[in-house]
């Protein structure tokens, strides 16, 4: 069983830190990993597929260190989010260029199979320069698949994607995460992650933040405090009534409405309408004031 594990690696630029003390086993099957922009994915990835060399800290797959070993990349497959493709290739060149850079004993063949799998056949003799953003993204997998990997790695891959394509990517990925593939996907968005994985890895800051089970991850994220900014027609009377609740853990009231910090999503929203209309008050707004994925992952941090 092919497993990717990692040991205290880290990885910096001068003073910056870009993976920071990062320990975790990768298993068969599909694994996510979650965090906003800047948080480290893509180093993490370059440096599980052997691409750059840990700064501190050692990588395996399967047993054996993916740094300075050309073998690996016959077992492991990156695809980057960046484009990396010659635009001036047609698609089938591409994709036929990669299998004879792999020494495939049939290249057409497997180019082939890698472009029909990705639903690309109706546009393989088109230049990838006329490709559309999701179309360059699905022949960037078909190179990448077509050497048959034991380990794909895959950067922010539903960029550019519309609904049908991306939905096919994401049955493509978890059937050949069933055939006992190693699948690692990152994503900045948390319903792609849902959808697709299982286990996911959240990585904030260059740090592990969070590691485990979906749902687990997701109750963590549901239950976390939340702030809230509630306009009405008498936000002095709203707080005194709202700081009664057992939801509600601090009201503040400021020039532009109350700031409410409550303790459960779901309870707020449902005990603010009855509050509000049983003291006769109108409500015009209610904003929640901390739903970027940024202050989710640092809240996750901190846990």
């Amino acid at each position: 069983m092919t497993t990717i594990e990692l040991k205290s690696v880290s990885r910096w630029y001068g003073n910056v830190v870009a993976v920071n003390d990062i320990t975790m086993s990768i298993g068969p099957g599909v694994t996510g990993l979650l965090g906003p922009n800047g948080a480290g994915k893509t180093t993490l990835m370059h440096m599980i597929a052997g691409f750059l060399q840990p700064s501190r800290g050692e990588i395996t797959i399967a047993g054996e260190s993916s740094w300075r070993n050309p073998a690996m990349f016959r077992r492991v497959a990156l695809v980057p989010e960046r484009d990396s493709v010659y635009a001036f290739l047609t698609g089938k060149e591409f994709v036929l260029a990669t299998a004879k850079l792999h020494g495939l004993p049939e290249p057409e063949k497997a180019a082939r199979r890698a472009i029909e799998t990705l639903e690309m056949t109706d546009a393989q003799d088109r230049r990838i320069s006329t490709y559309s953003k999701g179309m360059r993204q699905r022949i960037k997998v078909a190179a990448a698949m077509v050497h048959d990997p034991e380990v794909i790695l895959l950067d922010e891959p539903f960029n550019g994607m519309d609904p049908r394509q991306r939905l096919h990517m994401m049955d493509l990925l978890q059937a050949e995460g069933e055939r006992g593939r190693v699948i690692v996907f990152s994503s900045h968005i948390l319903e792609e992650v849902e959808r697709l994985s299982g286990i996911i890895q959240v990585i904030v800051g260059g740090r592990l933040a969070a590691s485990g089970d979906f749902r687990a991850i997701r109750r963590l994220m549901t239950n976390r405090p939340h702030v809230f900014l509630v306009s009405s027609s008498d936000d002095r009377a709203l707080g005194s009534a709202l700081i009664a609740t057992l939801s509600v853990g601090a009201v503040e009231l400021t020039p532009k409405g109350l700031q409410v910090r409550a303790s459960d999503y779901g309870t707020f929203t449902r005990e603010v309408a009855g509050i509000s209309r049983d003291h006769g008050i109108r409500l015009t707004q209610i904003i929640p004031a901390d739903e970027s994925l940024e202050s989710v992952f640092t809240y996750l941090l901190a846990s």
